[in-house]
């Protein structure tokens, strides 16, 4: 399952990062733990990151992270649970 934004034009093309296996990741409406759930993602996904913002720190599968993943307009996921490839941002900070 790939997740698109409504707000991204279709010829832009994104990298998708998958989501830890075995876990059903919260989407937030902003980058920390005290923002609502909005709804949540199910196994074995992948997800785009349009951008990225510093917020509540989480420890996950892939490490400790203050890192929040913009994956569609006003919904983040904790980087700590998205394997892409680094412990730093690799993405644009939102902004």
């Amino acid at each position: 399952m790939h997740l698109t934004s409504p707000a991204v034009a279709s010829t832009q093309s994104l990298p998708y990062y998958s989501v830890a296996p075995g876990v059903r990741l919260n989407v937030r409406s902003g980058p920390g733990t005290s923002y609502n759930i909005v709804y949540v993602l199910p196994e074995g996904v992948s997800v785009p990151t349009y951008c990225q913002t510093p917020g509540t720190t989480v420890t996950g599968p892939y490490g400790t992270s203050n890192i929040w993943d913009n994956i569609s307009n006003g919904q983040y996921v904790s980087d700590a649970y998205v394997q892409a490839g680094s412990d730093g941002y690799i993405a644009p900070r939102c902004g």
